[in-house]
């Protein structure tokens, strides 16, 4: 589902906020970057609105512009990176819009690896369990999600059948909104997000994508704004998702909820900054820590999803973190950024 651009809010930080603040990087570009996949605190890639694909290897000091050629028409709402070199990005639409890439030398070349002949898909997001195993994911095809997998790193891809996939609710899709409509932990386990239907809802497979179970959540839906945007799995029981509505006039009460049995149950958070947000990540190092942001600002849990704190009011569209500590977010205008913990004076 394609979602509407928001405009940016003005960069704030609230007289409460925990010690945390976002760091900008700048990219030089305008584009809308709503793909992100940082490899480590020095390695990150994003991609976006304009055909558009930077990557940087000092930390955000310098940017390259990486795009392939002859793109400018395409929207990149997702990029996976493996390392510096090896690289996918997904290219939303309806049709033969829905395309993937793949790059192995740093985004010198790029190949088109998969171009969708159903014209009435709609692809929102990728996942990989590892190097070589991932998943992209459609809205609705005949009244069920479709998925595309790949086993060799993203270099063929095949549709799964939808035998296995539960029947979707009338106006159901999911929101190309961050890239975290499609989200793996572990080897098997895949969940995928929804909204726009009578109820959000997030859909479970253990085996790769091969069969499916659904759950409700908390988090308001039926009309077309609404409902899952970005989940994030600590690991395969532990898990939060978050949304609302992206309209920036309508309230977004309920906007977080969470899991701990691998998302057969969804409870609502108890305490959120009712806003919208897009984009979530688990804090490395910190089992109870994650970041969820949006374009009125970035919230922060110390309680594994049960109650948030906003601690900053600058636009973002999605997060990642990385291993090795560090967590970038990106959104409107170029922008990207990196966390840093404020020191107290």
């Amino acid at each position: 589902m394609l979602i509407s651009a928001l405009p940016a809010s003005a960069e704030a930080t609230t007289p409460s906020a925990p010690p945390l603040t976002w760091e900008l990087k700048p990219t030089g570009v305008t584009a809308r970057l709503r793909g992100l996949a940082p490899v480590t605190r020095d390695v990150a890639w994003a991609s976006g609105t304009l055909g558009t694909v930077l990557r940087t290897h000092d930390g955000g000091r310098s940017w390259q512009n990486v795009s392939p050629p002859n793109a400018a028409d395409l929207q990149f709402r997702d990029i996976e990176a493996f390392d510096a070199r090896n690289a996918l990005i997904l290219s939303i639409g309806e049709g033969d819009a829905s395309r993937v890439y793949r790059t192995e030398d740093g985004g010198r070349t790029w190949s088109e690896t998969f171009r969708s002949d159903e014209p009435k898909s709609f692809y929102d997001c990728m996942g990989f369990f590892d190097r070589k195993h991932g998943l992209a994911m459609s809205d609705p095809v005949d009244g069920r999600f479709r998925v595309a997998s790949t086993d060799d790193g993203g270099r063929s891809w095949r549709v799964l059948p939808a035998g296995g996939m539960p029947d979707a609710l009338p106006g159901e899709a999911a929101f190309a909104a961050s890239g975290q409509c499609l989200v793996t932990s572990g080897g098997r386990d895949v969940w995928l997000s929804s909204g726009g239907g009578a109820r959000s809802r997030i859909f479970h497979s253990r085996d790769r994508g091969h069969t499916w179970t659904v759950a409700d959540t908390s988090i308001p839906a039926v009309e077309p704004t609404r409902g899952v945007f970005a989940m994030a799995f600590r690991d395969p029981r532990h898990g939060i998702a978050v949304g609302g509505d992206y309209r920036v006039d309508q309230p977004s009460p309920d906007a977080a909820a969470l899991t701990r049995d691998g998302g057969a149950t969804w409870q609502p958070a108890s305490t959120t900054s009712k806003e919208f947000r897009s984009g979530v990540a688990w804090l490395p190092g910190l089992p109870s820590a994650a970041i969820a942001v949006g374009p009125t600002g970035s919230d922060v849990t110390f309680s594994a999803g049960r109650s948030w704190q906003k601690f900053d009011a600058g636009s973002f569209d999605t997060v990642a973190c990385t291993t090795d500590l560090s967590c970038w977010a990106s959104g409107d205008q170029g922008r990207i950024a990196r966390l840093t913990l404020t020191r107290p004076s």
